[in-house]
């Protein structure tokens, strides 16, 4: 799911998702086709502008290693990861209302893209993980989907990027048990 930032407010949350999935499902992607996921997020032209071939390298690899975080399904190895990467990339948060965005956490870019995303990223998902008191984030559990989400909500922690991919899993699950039955 991608966001319009300016509509439907700063989630840095999603935005890592977002990129972690598009470097999962694409582990080559352009320095254009981060840039361009990276605007609809809310970066502007002129910030995507200073966006290299070298820190497009190093942001897929930020992407992958902040998506392996995802992948956990452990709290304490979850949260252990995340003070593991605020304590390598020293995040200095501040609160911010820049371009048009409510006030909220930001994470200065100063040291390079990669290190800006795994701050920012390994803050937000601290935030989710504080505020919630449990992964608020996983990995698709239907067989052959490998997609990333965020749990948006109360109740049950999700199992499934879509719906689509729960109720094909649902019915995978309802043949194999028919089968078993005959």
């Amino acid at each position: 799911m991608h966001v319009n930032a300016t509509t439907d407010g700063f989630q840095p949350a999603q935005r890592l998702v977002d990129l972690a999935n598009l470097v999962r499902h694409d582990p080559s992607a352009s320095r254009e086709r981060l840039a361009e996921l990276l605007a609809t997020h809310g970066e502007s032209a002129a910030e995507l502008a200073s966006l290299t071939a070298r820190d497009a390298e190093r942001l897929r690899a930020t992407a992958t290693a902040l998506g392996d975080v995802l992948a956990l399904t452990d709290v304490d190895a979850a949260a252990h990861a995340l003070n593991a990467l605020l304590d390598e990339h020293s995040a200095h948060p501040r609160l911010s209302n820049h371009d048009g965005h409510a006030w909220h956490l930001h994470v200065e870019r100063d040291s390079g893209w990669d290190t800006w995303l795994a701050a920012s990223g390994a803050l937000a998902l601290a935030q989710l993980l504080t505020e919630r008191g449990r992964l608020a984030w996983g990995e698709c559990a239907a067989e052959g989907c490998r997609n990333l989400f965020l749990d948006d909500g109360p109740g049950s922690p999700r199992r499934y990027c879509t719906t689509k991919c729960a109720s094909r899993a649902r019915v995978a699950e309802h043949r194999a048990r028919k089968r078993t039955a005959s």
